[in-house]
């Protein structure tokens, strides 16, 4: 009977230990997975907090778009199915573009704006002048020839008007020089209506002596045209002047200040004295900076006087190795003209230019 109870109570020491041995495997395993697991969500949980960008194994012939938009990966090796080194991946996303300044190649250039400020006249009265000078004033950006909007252009619309404007930054003032708006009926009303809060410039000079240099100009286009006395006056032993001539009319300033006052207040007009602007060019356009709020970057430094020209030119900058002049056409001497005629027109501008002064405020001593 003894044999028997030992001999069943021996061999069960094996198999417990087998049992244990497998618990402890089993229960090693599982420790193992769950730290892999932890691990795992571990570093994915930090990639998404911090953003960590997806990346592409490599270029493909499909995929070119798609690398311009992922990061490429910087794998340990080369795989076998993508022998390019990770090196051309990352050749292939292009480099970002900085923002640039307003003559760089950069797109950030600024942005196309309608026009803040006009110079609307008048024609040969130093509109070009003026333009010139104060295109060099960093707060400035000036179209450069004349869009003829208000007046010739209206129909192709503010969109067509826009795009040909240069490309501002929110400093900068976009400007632009027609001198026939000012003798245009509708432009007051049509700029009005762009906005109420344009300012205008306008250049007047002498009626008399602006009538004989738009004169001279067209005699150098058209030599066949009659004289500027006989364009001048229906009757001349009458002292009737010719009106409809629009050299004569442009002259009448209070006439077309008129329908610009019905749309604009006196304070969001200037005007500049043609005759000043050639005496003291620096004056006349600190003036002018002063208007359209800028900083008066313009000085007596920026000028000096041509005497062939007979009016000043801007000295050469750092931008620009020569002196900057008006073109040919600008200071050209004007036809002789008989002195009577000249005392005649002087006396029929006379009331017009004395109604000028009152409504501007203003005394331009033409007389």
């Amino acid at each position: 009977m003894a044999y028997r109870v030992l001999g069943r109570a021996g061999p069960p020491q094996p198999r417990r230990a087998r049992r244990l041995l497998f618990a402890f495997t089993l229960s090693l395993s599982c420790t193992y997975l769950c730290y892999s697991f932890l691990c795992c969500c571990d570093d994915l949980g930090r990639s998404r907090l911090l953003g960590a960008p997806r990346c592409l194994r490599g270029p493909s012939a499909g995929g070119q778009k798609l690398l311009q938009k992922s990061r490429p990966c910087d794998p340990s090796g080369p795989t076998p199915s993508e022998p390019s080194p990770p090196s051309a991946a990352a050749a292939a996303v292009p480099a970002p573009r900085l923002s640039g300044s307003n003559h760089s190649g950069s797109p950030k250039l600024g942005t196309k704006r309608l026009p803040q400020a006009l110079i609307v006249g008048v024609k040969k009265g130093g509109t070009r002048a003026v333009l010139e000078f104060i295109r060099v004033h960093p707060d400035v950006r000036a179209l450069g020839t004349e869009p003829h909007f208000f007046d010739r252009n209206y129909g192709r619309g503010l969109d067509w008007y826009r795009s040909l404007m240069p490309r501002t930054l929110e400093s900068q003032i976009t400007l632009e020089k027609t001198p026939s708006y000012f003798v245009t009926q509708e432009a007051p009303r049509r700029i009005f209506n762009m906005s109420r809060d344009t300012k205008l410039i306008v250049v007047v000079r002498n009626p008399v002596t602006r009538a004989i240099s738009d004169y001279t100009q067209t005699l150098s286009k058209k030599p066949d045209i009659p004289t500027f006395e006989g364009l001048s006056f229906r009757n001349r032993t009458l002292g009737l002047v010719d009106v409809s001539w629009n050299a004569i009319r442009i002259g009448m300033y209070v006439l077309h200040l008129e329908s610009w006052l019905q749309y604009f207040p006196l304070a969001q007009i200037h005007f500049v004295s043609g005759e000043r602007l050639i005496t003291d060019p620096a004056g006349e356009m600190g003036r002018v900076q002063d208007f359209l709020g800028i900083k008066r970057f313009i000085t007596d430094k920026h000028f000096y006087f041509n005497k062939t020209k007979g009016f000043p030119c801007l000295k050469k900058t750092e931008s620009s190795l020569l002196p900057r002049c008006l073109g040919k056409s600008k200071g050209r001497t004007h036809v002789q003209i008989d002195p009577e005629v000249i005392d005649q027109l002087r006396e029929f501008y006379r009331p017009y230019n004395i109604k000028f002064y009152e409504t501007v405020g203003q005394d331009f001593r033409w007389e």
